[in-house]
């Protein structure tokens, strides 16, 4: 769903069958507010909410390693906390990340093998093991 916390979200969350939430949101506390707001939206409607995901986690200049926080430190990790949730992944700031999806070949197609496509199949292998099995 797209980010907030509006009728939209309210609606999709009310009248579609939702088997669990993933909640992606930068470390920055503006963002971080709206990830707070949109997990405690989808627990009143009882929707179970898998985790977070910190989304541009770090930056690491391709050229000499040195990893930059730019957007805070593990802020998705305090907010995880704080509500009783598990951080299921860190998902880099990264310029392959935005090229790939630029040319319409996501990073874990066009690039399985990197540090930035195994992020995002982690995080998918933990949503998948924390869904409720699908009845027959």
């Amino acid at each position: 769903m797209p980010p907030g916390t509006g009728d939209v979200q309210l609606s999709v969350s009310q009248n579609i069958p939702i088997s669990g939430a993933v909640i992606v949101s930068t470390p920055q506390d503006v963002a971080l507010m709206d990830a707070h707001k949109g997990a405690e939206m989808f627990r009143k409607v009882h929707v179970p909410v898998l985790g977070l995901v910190q989304n541009m986690s770090v930056f690491q200049c391709p050229k000499c390693k040195h990893k930059t926080h730019i957007f805070g430190a593990d802020g998705a990790r305090k907010l995880a906390r704080a509500l009783g949730l598990d951080v299921l992944g860190d998902v880099p700031l990264h310029l392959n990340i935005r090229e790939a999806s630029d040319t319409g070949q996501p990073i874990v197609f066009s690039q399985p093998e990197s540090d930035e496509a195994k992020a995002y199949l982690r995080i998918a292998v933990e949503v998948v093991r924390r869904l409720p099995p699908h009845p027959e």
